[in-house]
């Protein structure tokens, strides 16, 4: 009877063991819903290393558009969101699926197209203008057409040109239903216009004939922030290690590392945690 109590004795300690092994690896471990520019730039490659060194905090990503990486937040299958679309953000707070909207950081879009610029619009200063040059003059343009940030920034800049970009029926308007990647690579095969962020472009190595023909106008700001998920209705997610994430990514230590990354000699973000951003 002694040996059987030993043995149960054992077994329970390696249960516990177990049990407390596998509480520490997940506390240690979090699954993020990111954008694609936040890894077709390499910024992740630069941040989540640094991260895991300062915080013992190891992560997981699951690269997607913002449509689908809020939908992932929506239904508890990641422990954080990092996105970039201020609209659909605030929704997703409003609707209970989010406690918390941190903003990170933040870069820029831009308008890409042939080098002989056809829609011309080099010329011009305002985004509105450019958009309507290339829609009067029907150049051809590749659009993400997949709810990411980026495609829902493109669809409000058409709007504020006034032209209804998601009900263009017209040859010269194409979607790819694909990343940012995938979308370039669309414009430089058929030498189109398209809209991206900058960290993606510079990255880009398949440029062909494209060249950046517009930039720096207020409206092609782009902010990036983090999401905490409402852990009322999903107290499976890690919530300890979707903080220490956000406290990270906010800290001084964090906001240098984002601000110090470089690439062909350029910043490709700036840091604006707990800045009064009227633009995000």
């Amino acid at each position: 009877m002694n040996f059987l109590r030993k043995i149960l004795f054992m077994l329970a300690v390696a249960l516990l063991m177990a049990m407390s092994q596998a509480a520490h690896a997940q506390s240690s471990t979090i699954t993020i819903a990111v954008t694609t520019s936040f890894e077709n730039s390499g910024l992740a490659n630069m941040l989540l290393p640094q991260l895991l060194e300062d915080t013992g905090l190891e992560v997981r990503l699951v690269v997607v558009g913002t449509g689908q990486a809020l939908k992932l937040g929506e239904n508890g299958d990641v422990d954080v969101v990092l996105v970039h679309a201020k609209q659909a953000e605030l929704a997703f707070i409003e609707a209970g699926h989010g406690t918390e909207r941190i903003e990170v950081m933040y870069n820029d879009f831009i308008l890409v197209g042939p080098a002989d610029d056809p829609a011309g619009i080099r010329s011009v200063t305002k985004v509105t203008e450019a958009l309507s040059l290339i829609a009067s003059s029907q150049s051809l343009f590749s659009s993400r057409g997949d709810d990411s940030g980026t495609h829902k920034k493109e669809i409000s800049l058409w709007a504020l040109a006034d032209i209804d970009a998601e009900n263009i029926e017209s040859d010269w308007y194409r979607s790819t239903g694909s990343g940012m990647g995938a979308t370039l690579n669309m414009a430089a095969a058929s030498n189109s216009y398209t809209l991206t962020d900058r960290g993606t472009w510079i990255n880009f190595s398949n440029k062909q004939e494209l060249e950046l023909l517009f930039e720096d106008d207020p409206p092609l700001h782009n902010q990036y922030s983090i999401l905490l998920i409402n852990t009322e209705r999903h107290p499976h997610i890690n919530a300890e290690g979707a903080r220490t994430f956000a406290d990270w990514m906010t800290s001084e230590q964090g906001q240098q590392v984002i601000g110090g990354y470089r690439l062909q000699g350029e910043q490709l973000f700036q840091p604006n945690a707990g800045e009064d951003n009227g633009q995000s």
